[in-house]
């Protein structure tokens, strides 16, 4: 047999590679895009289903025309709202849910949370309940101590919210003077309940 013919003879007995199956793998992509939008579909079902939940929570409060000298600020990120003591029930009702970029300012009247491209809020000094660091609050988990957690009263209910400044060794500042804003309005409350009781 000469060399042509064993060549041919070669050529011959090869299988051609498989053609790819276009029609199949076109199918498992749309599919797999048709889930992945029935995912989103339900969780945005979910976030709006729990914002019916907690609709009767009341307008959140907004900052007076006269705040105050800022005795503190701080420039960082909002990373929600939770019920307080459940770092996993998250708020989402009157736009507690929707995370950002946050100015934060701290004034004898309270806490100014000033949020660009989200709703801003106003905690008044009446209404804080605490402050401590924490790891973590719904959806972000963090290095112990990586974030401001301000316990506060929106209506009868008590909220957790989230922060995080762009210089964290500026928390213990905060958590300290926030302690120290509250116990002062607890002890003018005190006085004053103390004198209508004499009269």
């Amino acid at each position: 047999m000469t060399p042509h013919l064993t060549l041919i003879s070669l050529a011959a007995e090869q299988q051609s590679a498989e053609v790819t199956n276009w029609p199949a793998r076109i199918g498992w992509v749309v599919g797999l895009l048709l889930f992945v939008a029935l995912l989103y579909w339900l969780m945005r079902e979910g976030w709006k289903w729990r914002g019916t939940l907690q609709g009767d929570l009341p307008e959140l409060p907004q900052t007076p025309e006269e705040p105050g000298e800022p005795r503190l600020t701080m420039s960082g990120r909002y990373h929600g709202s939770t019920t307080a003591g459940q770092w996993l029930d998250r708020i989402v009702a009157r736009g507690l849910g929707t995370r950002s970029r946050a100015e934060v300012t701290l004034t004898d009247q309270g806490v100014d949370v000033v949020r660009p491209g989200a709703q801003d809020f106003f905690v008044p000094a009446a209404d804080l309940r605490g402050a401590r660091l924490d790891k973590g609050i719904a959806g972000k988990v963090l290095p112990e101590g990586g974030l401001l957690v301000i316990t506060w009263r929106l209506g009868e209910k008590e909220i957790d919210s989230g922060f995080r400044s762009d210089r964290a060794a500026e928390h213990p500042a905060w958590v300290t003077a926030l302690n120290e804003t509250i116990q002062r309005n607890e002890a003018l409350t005190s006085t004053t309940t103390e004198t209508e009781g004499a009269r």
